[in-house]
């Protein structure tokens, strides 16, 4: 069978390499739950192509100013309208097949891409996160204690990118980050998403296939844990960093590669919680609202990010009536969670089986715990009857959140520890009570109620500055004689 045959009967995730196209050394893979096998070039064939090798190359990005990053990222976000432009049209329809969300919702995120690329949120990010003086030249600062002056500069590195697949703004993220920094990017595509990145990079060629950033992106496809290409390729002479997304399994895997010379920047699996002050029982509007906002909250993108929360404390009171009211809630919750638009929530693409069964078993429990909805798997609301959360906590998802009743707020704090990335907060006044205790547990990001999924990029994330540690700070120190005694004329 000829490959133009082949090609006819699996979709094709091309590679990019600094501005090639490729689409040759084709192999079969296939996507995650086996709702898609799709094509890709063998990686293998191309080992020796996909590090850039000489750190020198990325001196042409230093050609360009700050200014001339912003231009150019604005068009390719202006030519990432998903009613217009093929390579988004085409990998926005495969992504109906291999994304863990439904088609309403894959096509808002495709429909947000281009916003990230704006000039006003790319200067956003550059500020927040590094200081644009930084990118755009040595920096003196205020002279050292010893009279030293010094100078310092934000340098761009060789960085490979492994992204995931849960929300398509991670790629484009991935790339405006890269363009910032004037790094040299390698983005591993993951089988839940091999198509978004690679349709920013297509964009990008058409927009201009000889800028100096489109030169320095590469998008390609491998099987995770291919160790006979990975000692290869992670290897410091052509990669200064990893930034890994995902799994656990996946970034403790990356773990073994790493060596002097070579960083690991891991933005790894995170879960999150809400928790919710007595407040929210004041009256009957007070409870509509809680309502809503904790919806939104677990429901958000159907609960696919590590931002959606899994369980939710409520100051409700662990007495009859408390658990009552707790009750009442868990119900109002249910009925906002389908009034949700379905560009931010759905019924779940597939319901997994073993959450199922624990959801189920515990509808014979109702001593314990009160299962709201559930049995057309679009998601359910269970409520603790007792101050426990569900011995299956860590698995809870596709819009199923567990309620647990509290007496004191203070009974909350256990729940934060170092996997605790989000949590939703009610009254917004309580957040200054208790930040400062959970930030000492783990606890990484506190939002307002209701704004779990609608983050600013322009901000720490998962307790570090990821972008700070993509570059590498470069100090240039002089020493002036008569202001900094020389080492030679120590006594």
């Amino acid at each position: 069978m000829t490959e133009s045959a082949i090609k006819a009967l699996r979709p094709v995730a091309n590679m990019v390499i600094r501005g090639q196209i490729i689409s040759d050394n084709l192999v079969e893979f296939g996507g995650r739950g086996g709702d898609l096998s799709f094509l890709a070039p063998d990686a293998h064939q191309y080992l020796d192509r996909l590090p850039m090798g000489n750190p020198g190359k990325l001196s042409e990005l230093y050609e360009l100013s700050f200014d001339d990053i912003v231009d150019y990222l604005s068009k390719v976000g202006d030519a990432l309208d998903v009613s217009t432009n093929e390579h988004l049209q085409q990998a926005r329809e495969l992504s109906y097949l291999t994304a863990p969300t439904t088609p309403s919702i894959v096509d808002a995120s495709y429909a947000d891409l281009g916003s990230f690329f704006q000039p006003d949120a790319v200067r956003e990010d550059a500020e927040s996160q590094i200081g644009i003086k930084y990118l755009e030249g040595w920096v003196e600062e205020q002279p050292r204690r010893n009279g030293m002056r010094l100078k310092v500069r934000c340098f761009g590195a060789r960085t490979l990118h492994i992204v995931a697949g849960n929300a398509p703004a991670i790629s484009a993220l991935s790339i405006i980050r890269n363009a910032i920094l004037r790094s040299d990017a390698l983005i591993k595509t993951p089988s839940n998403d091999p198509f978004t990145a690679l349709a920013i990079a297509q964009t990008m060629i058409d927009v201009d296939p000889q800028h100096p950033i489109t030169k320095h992106l590469s998008v390609a496809y491998w099987r995770g844990g291919d160790t006979v290409l990975e000692e290869k390729l992670y290897q410091p002479h052509n990669v200064e960093k990893i930034i890994a997304w995902g799994g656990y399994a996946s970034v403790k895997h990356v773990t073994q590669y790493i060596q002097p010379g070579l960083e690991l920047i891991s933005l790894d699996p995170k879960r999150s919680i809400s928790i919710i002050g007595k407040e929210a029982f004041d009256s009957e509007s007070a409870m509509q609202d809680v309502a809503l906002r904790l919806a939104s909250d677990f429901g958000g993108m159907n609960q696919v990010g590590c931002v959606n929360a899994r369980v939710v404390y409520v100051q409700s009171g662990t007495d009859e009536a408390g658990i009552e009211q707790l009750n009442q809630l868990g119900q109002m919750t249910y009925d906002a969670l389908a009034k949700l638009p379905a560009s931010i929530s759905t019924k779940p693409k597939a319901y997994d089986n073993e959450l199922r069964a624990h959801v189920d078993a515990l509808r014979f429990s109702e001593d314990w715990y009160r299962v709201i909805g559930g049995e057309d798997d679009e998601g359910a609301v269970i409520v603790s009857q007792i101050p426990d959360a569900v011995d299956f906590a860590t698995k809870l998802d596709h819009r199923t959140a567990n309620l647990v009743p509290i007496d004191s707020i203070d009974e909350a704090t256990a729940a934060a520890n170092a996997y605790t990335q989000t949590v939703g907060v009610y009254p917004e006044d309580l957040k200054d009570d208790i930040g400062d205790l959970l930030s000492l547990y783990g606890a990484q990001r506190f939002v307002s109620l209701g704004y779990a999924i609608s983050g600013t990029t322009a901000a720490p994330q998962d307790g570090i500055e990821p972008v700070r540690r993509m570059a590498k700070w470069i100090t240039n120190e002089i020493s002036e004689t008569g202001v900094v005694t020389p080492p030679w004329q120590w006594d």
